[in-house]
């Protein structure tokens, strides 16, 4: 195991640091009245609800496919699948808990007619989950590199690719059906029905719309994200570790490449 192997999950954990900080500056700033405080623990209710009701699902999948795995890839491979899975979690309800405290506050400066510190803080909501998506990879997958044998590696980063798909999959389809959902019905009732403006604060289905963009918005796409993030490392990974310096040499035009070896071609060891 190499210093620089060593190095990719200490970057990961500076990352969430700073992912803690700016979300600790964002609860520095002022919520608003009760009014406005009122109507936005409604929405973090709702939201943390939500995502608690699918992960207890979603915890019952990933059970299944991890003795699948273990019986068919073996338990390494089955033991990063939920590593995988629980990272993809993690960067959910790390930008829902960020988007539903960010929200109010943005709100509030911005209807005090401060239009920098709105944005700044809307910047510093979203900064959260961005720092939390990249610093989960880091640390999941090097974790992986830095205990895993060069040799063995392919199945427990194809686990742990899959395990953040299966979160972005679950939390992606099942949030924007619920927001779609929410939003519709709202729109019905209170512009068709009642006769209210949309987004209105009296009619209760503008609570459950704005749950559904926490959930699907925010949080399924910080799954989807993170699964993004993950997988474009391992495929690039699983391309570079299957060139043979035959190959390489042929692509670059340089023959000198063919005696050169693994070790040499990466620059480190495993």
């Amino acid at each position: 195991m190499s210093i620089l192997n060593m190095t990719i999950p200490l970057v990961g954990a500076a990352g969430l640091y700073l992912s803690l900080a700016t979300y600790k500056e964002i609860l520095k700033r002022p919520e608003g009245n009760d009014t406005v405080r009122g109507i936005a623990g409604q929405i973090k209710e709702g939201a943390s609800a939500f995502l608690r009701q699918e992960t207890r699902y979603l915890g019952f999948f990933c059970l299944a496919v991890f003795f699948l795995l273990w019986m068919f890839l073996g338990f390494l491979t089955a033991v990063c699948f939920v590593f995988g899975a629980s990272c993809s979690v993690s960067a959910s309800f790390i930008g829902m808990r960020a988007a539903t405290q960010s929200n109010s506050r943005t709100a509030t400066a911005a209807s005090n007619g401060n239009a920098r510190e709105a944005l700044f803080i809307a910047f510093d909501g979203g900064s959260v989950m961005g720092l939390a998506v990249a610093s989960l990879g880091l640390i999941g997958l090097g974790v992986i590199v830095s205990f895993v044998s060069i040799h063995n590696i392919a199945g427990p980063l194809v686990g742990f690719g899959v395990g953040a798909t299966s979160v972005a999959l679950f939390a992606r389809i099942g949030g924007g059906i619920y927001t779609k959902a929410a939003d519709v019905g709202s729109d019905l009732v209170g512009k068709v029905e009642a006769g209210i403006p949309e987004d209105d604060p009296r009619n209760p289905g503008v609570i459950a719309d704005n749950v559904g963009d926490n959930v699907g918005d925010v949080a399924g796409m910080g799954a989807d994200n993170f699964e993004s993030y993950v997988n474009s490392i391992v495929a690039c990974a699983t391309i570079g570790v299957t060139m043979t310096p035959t190959l390489i040499a042929t692509i670059i035009g340089d023959p000198t490449l063919q005696e050169v070896t693994d070790a040499q071609r990466w620059g480190f060891t495993f």
